[in-house]
């Protein structure tokens, strides 16, 4: 079947939010009870991989200033997701650690969305199951600007 750009780009428009929805029905964790936002889970995420960041990496990775980092760094900060370290030997360097806390609620809000993909995705074939993944694989390389 034969479809246009703009069809094509209505067809997923109207997908989008039902997945959206129909995936938060699933999700019964932090994330989703509101006691962390998605950009506090992304820095989490981001800490938990590389261990520490420079804040102004983490205003980098999030594309915002460093100003409205600091305020995000804060809150993370207060609920003892993470420490702020100065830099020894430039007191104008601030790293950013993930504590086990922060740790501990990565990694449950992880296991929880691993459950839920897979009794979501067990009732997909697993050729389409393949294809899915062939399909995001393809357009996480054009937004992070591996593919042009």
């Amino acid at each position: 079947m034969k479809m246009s750009m703009q069809e094509f780009a209505d067809r997923i428009n109207n997908i989008i939010p039902i997945m959206i929805k129909e995936f938060a029905k699933y999700q019964v964790n932090e994330l989703s009870k509101g006691k962390i936002t998605l950009p506090q889970f992304l820095i989490l995420g981001f800490l938990e991989k590389s261990g520490e960041a420079k804040m102004s990496d983490l205003a980098y990775f999030m594309s915002v200033s460093t100003a409205a980092m600091t305020g995000t760094i804060g809150r993370l900060v207060s609920y003892g997701y993470v420490i702020r370290e100065l830099e020894p030997k430039d007191r104008r360097v601030i790293k950013i650690k993930i504590t086990s806390k922060g740790s501990d609620i990565i990694k449950k809000i992880n296991c929880q969305r691993r459950q839920m993909i897979i009794d979501i995705f067990a009732k997909v074939s697993e050729h389409d199951r393949s294809d899915y993944l062939r399909v995001l694989t393809k357009i996480e390389e054009v937004l992070s600007g591996r593919v042009k």
